[in-house]
């Protein structure tokens, strides 16, 4: 592969010349110009990308803050990442994962003063963020996959959890059941203030009241085992329960798995949404999952617009733009069971 030295070589100039004419940053003839040019052309030189970022002080790099959890990425995840990904190379740019949390002020302050960034996406937002509030100070260019409490400000794109928890319940309701529990994210993830637990929690309390119909919120890990223990809490303390709104897929999975050696079936004794998962995921299930599919991928690529379009010198106002996830009926949920009287 060549590098500058032999380019300057070819051209018979100095190394630093070959680089003032990859940045721009002194006046060169354009007689030299042009003979580095065509020695580049016959070495077939390609310029690292930094250097060719230097004139225009622009990386063609994004990162993603996603703080990386125990549990790692599910193919939910994934598709906010690669909707992202590929928006970022349709537009000639390339995307670095940095797993940046809400309590890593330190390290994201680090990659913003480096300058080897761009722009940034944030996902696992929580209503209250440093990050936010941090890349705000060093006024670094950035786009929320999530909202915060007060958005004012911000480029916002994120599932419309109210509209989501609100058509799931419909659902339900729709086939007779008049008892429902949801499972939400932990109780560390709501004391934290993580976005879609919060969001979903006060949507899920509006929609009972709207159908007039009673319910509980049980919080557990996002795990097959935390939906085990998450339908016992749940059905000991809602007995007539018939109907399980689920936000995580690992922990729907364990729930299928505790109604079957419970002996109840689903969705004849119990019928289960799962909330904002993936086909794939939802296919795997047995029964299949009936689920509020998530739009993950239009909406990484839908951030990724946006953060382009602004270092591009685009509008810097407010924008908030919210997808809904969109029903799925498969074989976990069907009519209410009759009760006796």
């Amino acid at each position: 592969m060549a590098t500058m030295t032999d380019v300057a070589k070819r051209a018979g100039v100095s190394v630093s010349t070959v680089s003032y004419v990859l940045t721009g940053t002194r006046p060169i003839s354009e007689a030299t110009r042009e003979r580095v040019l065509a020695a580049m052309a016959e070495l077939d030189y390609q310029p690292n990308a930094m250097a060719r970022g230097l004139a225009s002080r622009q990386s063609n790099i994004v990162g993603l803050l996603l703080p990386l959890t125990g549990r790692g990425l599910g193919a939910t995840e994934t598709a906010f990442v690669t909707g992202a990904t590929e928006a970022a190379r349709a537009a000639g740019y390339h995307l670095m994962l940095c797993p940046v949390g809400a309590d890593d002020g330190d390290e994201l302050q680090a990659l913003a003063t480096q300058r080897l960034l761009d722009g940034f996406l944030l996902m696992e937002v929580r209503l209250t963020d440093r990050r936010v509030e941090l890349l705000r100070k060093l006024q670094a260019p950035f786009v929320l996959i999530g909202r915060t409490k007060n958005s004012t400000g911000l480029a916002c794109v994120d599932i419309d959890f109210e509209q989501t928890v609100g058509d799931a319940v419909a659902h339900l309701v729709s086939l007779g059941h008049e008892t429902i529990a949801y499972v939400n994210h932990s109780k560390a993830s709501l004391a934290s203030g993580y976005g879609p637990a919060k969001r979903t929690e006060a949507a899920f309390k509006v929609a009972l009241k709207r159908h007039g119909i009673t319910g509980v919120m049980v919080p557990t890990d996002d795990t097959a085992a935390g939906g085990r223990a998450a339908i016992r809490e749940a059905r000991e303390c809602c007995p007539a329960l018939t109907g399980v709104l689920v936000m995580n897929e690992s922990a729907a999975l364990g729930i299928l798995a505790e109604l079957r050696e419970a002996g109840l079936d689903v969705p004849w004794d119990v019928s289960v949404v799962s909330m904002v998962t993936s086909a794939p995921v939802a296919e795997l299930a047995s029964p299949p999952l009936t689920a509020m599919t998530s739009p993950g991928a239009a909406v990484g690529a839908a951030a990724t617009r946006i953060l382009l379009e602004r270092l591009g010198g685009g509008a810097g106002s407010t924008y908030e733009e919210l997808l809904p996830c969109a029903l799925e009926v498969r074989g976990t949920t069907g009519a209410a069971k009759k009760r006796k009287r």
